[in-house]
């Protein structure tokens, strides 16, 4: 003991205090009071509440034998050998006896008596005193909430005012893994296994501060004694208050509700893969190009399915090659599309969309694709890492990045494995499961499907458009009396190679037939039937026929080609007259500017197409003087499917207000000046300037 709780003169300090204040606590609500006792047996510390117990104000005890003031006689002779024996020994004594109250009755005590000592080496005898009935009653009392604290199998906790714990029953301490006793004293956040642990703490103090409970408070988290699985825990919070009002603390119960929560999230998982799938309907596919699909695959599978994704197809399969057998040999893939859910190194670790790059035999990738099965890696560890990155460098940004868990699911269509979806998660704490097996290989299956039907379209346009350039001219050589360019810009790919051309044919005397037209319909067909009427129109060009005859020629081929119209401009220009004749089978009116007055239209009898039958075409002369240009072009340069087709020419002429620009200019002005990402038609241009 030190010095600082006693005065040198014996009184005890804090008696100046009028009246004892109500109960607030445990100990006031038991009186224990406190007597301390000098090595002669008189009393040098008196609380107020010893009086309550023994009736004697401090005025009356201090400096006073203890035994003489209350102590019976018969006890006595007990009471000074055990106070020798305290003293002379320092072993502490505890029992219970009688004592003789201020008012002469008797009362039976609980007492525990030890010895202290001071700084300067006196001995002293401390006393703790209660009523022994009361403190039968409050034990009673107090062992019954502890019998069914312990053995409840809702997690139970004392905390006092700053969130401490006072006392932790096993069902919590089996919650979060800690034992009971290593409770006593830490605060709530430093064992409690929830990450929203600050608004726990601060519901806490609401409680405190208002009284009122808070009640089946909804947390989740992952206990130390179950890292792996999430569990649920309904919270309740009640103040604890003395019989006096005086806040104590507060009590928490913990109800374990994680089979019900599990439920209920599986339920709702469940709602989130079918609206992924639902999704997935809608937004892969939307184009039959191979880079968009896989581009839309990969959006669509992060952040909801990983947190890295790449889909790779094998370059045998994009060059539509029949596969062979799969063996253990390396494989050749293109990396087709690359999706992150946050900045990433393992962004770097992977091929850029693009590129094609050789995997061995051990490699996940390529053992997915040769078994056409899902390989899942659950945990990933370092033995994994080498098998899915496609070099050491690589490795070890996947480690870097935290990938824990793997996921490789085959693109199969028809039959046919295409390539593989690549999933990695790194900042998702979940590990792939089953579930995420199927949800993959659902969305890869749908993806695979237009994947296939994209390569399998993008082989037909791409042999359609070489078919189709391969017919038309070259550069239109140097002509007499004419300058030209022309340019050919095939539709985009969510439509297929139409049938437009146009062609420029030396004739006798200097004269050139300049040709556009255009076939309607696409593919293969449409370009095969324009290479037929390109060679037809050639041949009666040779004739030197006039404009309207050589359309009406083409007509009779036309009408015996099936399903076909045909709109063509056909013109013959001489430089000897400087006169152009045109006739035209349906087709847009030409373009015509010069220095010195505005581009215009020309006013041409539009005709019938070419394959109506029996319809005379005429032909109609307009002069053609030095720098002026004639711009002949098929449909698809003005037409959209948003602007009136009389807007549309009007930015043509626009376009041609300034004919003294080199042709090339020209061509790339209207072309990219009129043309729109999404246009669905092809377009042959050609442009030809009078020398």
């Amino acid at each position: 003991m030190t010095a600082e709780p006693f005065r040198s003169d014996g009184n005890a300090y804090g008696t100046e205090a009028s009246a004892a204040p109500p109960p607030t606590g445990l100990l006031d609500v038991l009186n224990v009071s406190a007597m301390v006792l000098d090595s002669e047996g008189r009393i040098v510390f008196w609380t107020p509440q010893a009086e309550g117990l023994f009736g004697y104000t401090a005025e009356e005890a201090l400096g006073k034998y203890a035994a003489r003031l209350f102590i019976h006689s018969k006890h006595l002779k007990a009471v000074v050998r055990l106070f020798t024996e305290v003293l002379e020994t320092g072993r502490s004594w505890a029992g219970t006896f009688p004592i003789r109250h201020k008012d002469g009755s008797s009362r039976l005590m609980e007492f525990r008596n030890m010895r202290l000592q001071d700084d300067l080496g006196d001995v002293y005898a401390l006393g703790i005193v209660a009523d022994h009935t009361l403190l039968q009653r409050v034990e009673t009392d107090l062992a019954l909430c502890e019998r069914l604290i312990s053995q409840s199998p809702i997690g139970l906790a004392l905390l006092d005012p700053d969130l401490r714990y006072l006392l932790v029953n096993p069902a919590l301490a089996r919650i979060d893994g800690i034992p009971a006793e290593d409770h006593v004293g830490r605060r709530l956040r430093e064992t409690l296994p929830l990450p929203d642990v600050d608004t726990i703490e601060s519901l806490l103090r609401q409680v405190l501060t208002t009284g009122t409970p808070l009640l089946d408070q909804y947390h989740v988290g992952r206990p130390p004694g179950d890292p792996d699985h999430e569990h649920a825990w309904s919270l309740s919070f009640y103040r604890l208050e003395d019989p006096g009002g005086r806040v104590l603390g507060a009590a928490t119960s913990l109800v374990d509700v994680s089979e019900r929560h599990r439920a209920a999230a599986e339920a709702d998982r469940a709602r989130r893969r079918l609206a992924l799938i639902a999704e997935a309907s809608t937004r892969v596919g939307t184009t039959l190009e191979v880079d968009q699909t896989a581009r839309e695959l990969a959006d669509i599978a992060v952040p909801q399915l990983a947190d890295v994704v790449a889909v790779d197809v094998l370059d045998s399969a994009l060059a539509c090659r029949r596969s062979r057998r799969p063996d253990d040999g390396p494989e050749l893939f293109r990396a087709l599309a690359l999706k992150a859910a946050h900045p990433t190194v393992a962004l770097r670790a992977a091929d850029p969309p693009g590129d094609v790059a050789a995997y061995d035999g051990d490699r996940l990738v390529t053992l997915c694709v040769h078994t056409g099965r899902p390989v899942l890696v659950r945990h990933v560890g370092d033995r994994d890492i080498p098998r899915i990155a496609r070099d050491a460098e690589a490795g070890s940004l996947l480690a870097r990045a935290g990938v824990h868990s793997y996921l490789a699911v085959p693109l199969i269509a028809h039959g046919e494995v295409l390539g593989a979806l690549d999933l990695k998660r790194t900042r998702n704490p979940l590990p792939f499961d089953e579930d995420d097996v199927v949800l993959a290989g659902e969305l890869a299956g749908r993806a695979a499907v237009a994947i296939d039907n994209a390569r399998w379209f993008e082989s037909v346009r791409n042999t359609a458009l070489t078919l189709q350039r391969s017919l038309l001219p070259d550069h239109p050589p140097h002509h007499a009396g004419l300058d030209l360019a022309s340019r050919y810009q095939p539709a985009q790919a969510t439509s297929e190679v139409g049938g437009d051309w146009y062609d420029v044919i030396p004739l006798t005397d200097d004269k050139t037939a300049l040709v556009v037209g255009d076939v309607m319909g696409n593919g293969i067909d449409a370009a095969a039937t324009m290479g037929r009427l390109r060679t037809a129109t050639c041949a009666y060009a040779d004739l030197d026929l006039d404009p309207g005859a050589v359309l009406q020629h083409l007509d009779k081929i036309t009408c015996d080609l099936e399903h076909y119209i045909v709109t063509c401009l056909y013109a013959v220009y001489d430089p000897h007259s400087r006169r152009c004749r045109i006739a035209n089978a349906g087709h847009m009116p030409p373009a015509l500017a010069g220095p010195g007055h505005p581009p215009v239209l020309l006013d041409l009898p539009s005709g019938a197409p070419l394959g109506v039958g029996g319809v005379p075409f005429e032909t109609v002369t307009t002069d053609l003087v030095p720098g002026d240009l004639l711009v002949l072009y098929t449909d698809g340069l003005v037409e959209t499917r948003h602007h009136a087709i009389d807007d549309r020419l009007a930015v043509l002429l626009n376009f041609l207000d300034e004919p003294a620009r080199p042709l090339e200019e020209i061509c790339d002005l209207l072309l990219y000046g009129l043309r729109h990402p999404d246009d669905h038609d092809d377009v042959a241009l050609l442009v030809a300037r009078a020398l």
